[in-house]
């Protein structure tokens, strides 16, 4: 079942609970780790009594964790769909029109969130848990604004090499996912407000657009 099937067969109040557990899970699966948050932790600290209510919900936890990433990735594909239209109506795409579509969607999207936020960390979390990297990486490439953006070209260049292919792919993500959540976490220790947030944010976009854009001039064969 997917997550819009599922949010379409559940009652409001059910909703509302799912919601507030997903709410509470990412913010202490990013302030502490996954490994330091049972899910009965996250139960009690959404304010509910019945410690299977987690359970209830979602299952397991890492169907928890699933339902949290689709969510995010459902609004980030929002705005890279509107992007990834717009180049393929110009017929043109330069190295830093593909990392701007790469990069600015989410930036959009951490924009939107708010301050305090958590998913910046959440996600950086996520890319490296054992149990669910390959998971989280497969998602976000099967995002079909993704799949759409690389059939339109790649202007990085193709190689013959899938592992070379796959240590660009890496650095980039690097990059994007662990320079977001330092981000974050300055953020959410400053305490900054909505104006200095989304200025920090679009800092940070311009900068991992310029560096991915140098990186993968300076890494075509």
């Amino acid at each position: 079942m997917t997550l819009s099937e599922t949010a379409a067969s559940i009652s409001p109040r059910s909703a509302v609970a799912r919601d507030k557990l997903m709410h509470t899970a990412e913010r202490l699966y990013a302030e502490h780790g996954f490994a330091n948050v049972s899910i009965r932790k996250i139960g009690e600290a959404a304010g509910q009594r019945n410690k299977s209510v987690v359970q209830y919900h979602f299952s397991t936890r890492d169907e928890l964790i699933h339902a949290i990433l689709a969510r995010h990735m459902a609004a980030i594909e929002k705005h890279r769909v509107a992007m990834v239209a717009a180049l393929g109506e110009s017929g043109e795409m330069s190295l830093r029109d593909w990392a701007t579509c790469l990069v600015l969607p989410s930036i959009e999207h951490h924009i939107d969130v708010g301050t305090p936020s958590w998913y910046a960390r959440f996600l950086a979390q996520a890319v490296v848990e054992p149990s669910l990297r390959e998971y989280t990486i497969q998602a976000h490439l099967n995002m079909p604004s993704f799949r759409r953006l690389e059939e339109l070209g790649q202007p990085h260049g193709r190689t013959a090499e899938p592992e070379l292919s796959a240590q660009r792919g890496a650095m980039i993500r690097q990059l994007i996912v662990h320079m977001s959540a330092e981000l974050e976490a300055d953020l959410a220790d400053r305490r900054a407000d909505a104006a200095t947030a989304e200025r920090s944010w679009r800092w940070l976009g311009t900068n991992l657009i310029t560096a991915i854009t140098g990186l993968t001039s300076a890494l075509r064969e």
